[in-house]
């Protein structure tokens, strides 16, 4: 959790993302924003995030993020 929110704090700095609930509709990150988002943590966590992944429910908080990428994360063996 805590390197999601370092990557929500490097995109948009001065937010309180532990906070805060609805980045979305809240214009709390922009088009761009998301498109930074989804980028590191793709690069970060390897995993693939496709448009129909890119939803409300999963990116509406750092803790949605969060829950996102546990449920996408590669399975160890």
């Amino acid at each position: 959790m805590d390197e999601i929110l370092k990557i929500l704090e490097k995109i948009k700095p001065g937010v309180d993302f532990s906070k805060e609930n609805n980045l979305i509709e809240d214009h709390i990150l922009d088009s761009f924003e998301m498109i930074q988002l989804v980028s590191e943590i793709s690069d970060i966590y390897q995993i693939d995030i496709t448009p129909v992944d890119i939803t409300p429910d999963n990116f509406r908080s750092a803790t949605s993020i969060y829950a996102f990428v546990l449920d996408h994360q590669p399975a160890r063996i």
